[in-house]
Parts: C-alpha cells; sequence; structure tokens
C-alpha cells in the first residue's frame, strides 16, 4: 500500500471517529445541546448523566464501534492481511477524531470507548480483561474517571504480559502507553477534581 492511501485511511479512520453520537443523541432525544448541560462533554458519561441511563450506554456502544470500525476499515474496502501498525495508525486516527473533531471546534470525548473498540479490533483478549477490570472498579467506586484512569493505567500491563513473547508487543506496546497517557491528559481536570474531592459518582 502507497503513503497515499495511508493518508487517506487515516484520514477517513478521523472522520469515522469525529462523529459526534454524543451530540446527535442529546439533541434527538431531548433536543437539547450537550455541551451546555452537565460536563459539557459530548462523550458516554455525560449523556448518561443528562439524557438517561440507556442513552449514555447506547453513545458508548457507538463510540467503541467508531473505533472497531476505523480499524477494519480497510477490510470493508476489500484490502486483506493488514498489519498491526496500519491498524494502530487508523485506530489511534479514530481516538483523535473523537477527542478533536473538526466539526466541534476540536473539543470532543475523552477517548475512552473510542480506545476500547480500537484494541477490541487489534487484541482483543487483554482488553476485555482490561474492561472486566473496569467495570470492577467502576462497581466499586461508582465513579467513572476512576474506573477509566485506572484501566488505562493497567493496560499497557496487560498488553506485555500477553504479548511478552511476540513480535505483537513492539507496536502494541508503546501505542498502549501513549493511549494511556492520552487518556490522563483527556482527563486531567477529573484527575484535579478527585484531588479536590468534588469528582461526582454517577449514580
Amino acid at each position: 500500500m502507497n503513503f497515499l492511501s495511508v493518508l487517506i485511511f487515516a484520514l477517513l479512520a478521523y472522520l469515522l471517529g469525529s462523529i459526534p453520537f454524543g451530540l446527535w443523541t442529546a439533541w434527538k432525544v431531548k433536543g437539547i445541546d450537550i455541551r451546555e448541560h452537565g460536563s459539557r462533554n459530548i462523550g458516554a458519561t455525560n449523556v448518561f448523566r443528562v439524557v438517561g441511563k440507556k442513552w449514555g450506554i447506547m453513545v458508548f456502544v457507538l463510540d467503541a464501534l467508531k473505533g472497531y470500525a476505523a480499524c477494519a476499515l480497510p477490510v470493508f474496502c476489500g484490502i486483506k492481511g493488514l498489519t498491526v501498525q496500519f491498524q494502530l495508525l487508523l485506530g489511534v486516527s479514530a481516538v483523535v477524531g473523537h477527542t478533536f473533531p473538526v466539526w466541534l471546534k476540536f473539543k470532543g470525548g475523552k477517548g475512552v470507548a473510542t480506545s476500547l473498540g480500537v484494541f477490541l479490533a487489534i487484541a482483543w483478549t487483554p482488553t476485555l480483561i482490561t474492561f472486566g477490570l473496569w467495570m470492577l472498579v467502576f462497581a466499586v467506586s461508582r465513579i467513572i474517571s476512576v474506573a477509566s484512569l485506572c484501566a488505562a493505567f493497567i493496560f499497557p500491563f496487560m498488553i506485555t504480559g500477553y504479548y511478552l513473547h511476540t513480535g505483537g508487543l513492539k507496536w502494541l506496546l508503546p501505542i498502549s502507553i501513549f493511549l494511556a497517557c492520552f487518556i490522563f491528559y483527556t482527563h486531567r481536570h477529573n484527575i484535579q477534581r478527585l484531588r479536590q474531592g468534588t469528582e461526582k459518582k454517577l449514580f
């Protein structure tokens, strides 16, 4: 695959990731701009709080599907034999699109659900284990940001343990670390509230 083709697929992955399902859902269901309510974020957590439980879960699933679909985009176009590094490039492009969508002045979600979809497409076993830990932490704390930050921190270790003796570690580990750092960055205000003891529980 030539450079132009790679660039086109990366752009398509970005555009796919930038689809604002949270914004659309809030507008369709309640006729509101989710950016003016709650935390003012277009992600699933704010939709859950402002619009309703089932709608928040739906947005979470749709945002995850964006990441998954971005990694599988060339397959939909009939291209086979995708390399891990190419899929990771598409996945990162989708996460960047979700977090910095061109349509919304580059103010989007925090990238957790989309990152989940990306790694379900590429490394589903350690991803599912990490998601299980995410659910456990959330069940105990009832704070989405705590669960997300714990999962982001743990995931590179899961990748290391699962791919330690394979060639996949060469690409998966640095990208998993990059996305973990990226998620910590997008949750910087949550971290500040956690330190102050003002971060809200989901319910």
